[in-house]
């Protein structure tokens, strides 16, 4: 028995539990998750605790990095499409998206022809339709290839979530788009950074998988604490008992009333189970 027993924490991955926002800029390496994270997450899970993550990036972007963060629970991916057990190597749970999805989004990408869209499978391929510059530096942060296709009618089912990769006008464009023609309501659509906006099934978020994981694990929701720093991770943030949120969140996430912790290139993750530490 431990401090921890019944308690799920969950994380986002990128700038919360490791900045990567350097190397998206910079063209740097990701970094390694650091040693404070990493002790902190040991003892959390040694008194019972049982850690995840919770991220937009499909498998084939987060499988590479699994290996070297000490997980006990599966995690979410695909920003809500899935829950995948990196212990079994099996998906648990799916929320993915139809034909008719694939359809609309080619017909924004022919309205909008700056746009590219990555197309995220529940396999380890990612096909793009148009890749721009920002599908070229989102390649560098994930390590994983794009299989180009010109049309997203020529895309393969089962497709779990679009990316559409513009600068943030255009993709605002995109979601008075959707608006218009009534789709938006068939969907989960939201700014995962600057270029990027998601489209999942509805119900396929953050929260909603959250709070699927802690029932496939027995945890009551009141032992759910989540962390993440940007709008698709609000999701989860409100589903939490607790919500935190590194100092390095945007805006929206900061005025969500979220718990304000540690930068995450302070080791963001490791004040969060501080803080839990002292609660139980």
């Amino acid at each position: 028995m431990g401090k921890f027993d019944g308690v799920l924490l969950a994380s986002d991955f990128d700038n919360t539990l490791i900045y990567t926002e350097d190397a998206l800029r910079s063209g740097a390496e990701v970094p390694p998750l650091s040693p404070g994270n990493r002790a902190a997450l040991e003892y959390f899970m040694g008194e019972g605790g049982r850690f995840g993550l919770s991220t937009g990036r499909a498998l084939a972007a987060v499988s590479r990095y699994a290996a070297g963060i000490p997980m006990n629970a599966p995690g979410v991916v695909c920003n809500g499409a899935a829950i995948y057990d990196f212990a079994r190597g099996e998906y648990l749970e799916f929320a993915l998206l139809d034909e008719l999805a694939l359809e609309r989004g080619q017909a924004v990408l022919d309205a909008f022809p700056s746009a590219a869209c990555e197309v995220y499978h529940t396999d380890n391929v990612i096909h793009a339709v148009r890749p721009n510059a920002f599908t070229r530096q989102h390649q560098h942060i994930t390590h994983v290839g794009v299989a180009e296709v010109p049309s997203l009618r020529e895309v393969p089912l089962p497709v779990g979530k679009l990316l559409f990769e513009a600068r943030r006008p255009v993709l605002e464009e995109i979601r008075t788009f959707l608006d218009e023609q009534g789709w938006a309501q068939d969907y989960e659509l939201v700014f995962s950074g600057q270029f990027l906006l998601e489209l999942t099934r509805t119900g396929a978020n953050k929260g909603c998988m959250v709070l699927r994981l802690a029932e496939l694990l027995g945890v009551a929701p009141e032992g759910l604490y989540c962390i993440g720093d940007e709008s698709n991770d609000l999701p989860m943030l409100r589903a939490a008992r607790e919500g935190f949120a590194p100092a390095n969140c945007i805006p929206l996430v900061r005025d969500s009333g979220a718990t304000i912790v540690a930068d995450a290139r302070e080791d963001a993750v490791a004040d969060v189970i501080a803080r839990l530490d002292q609660r139980y």
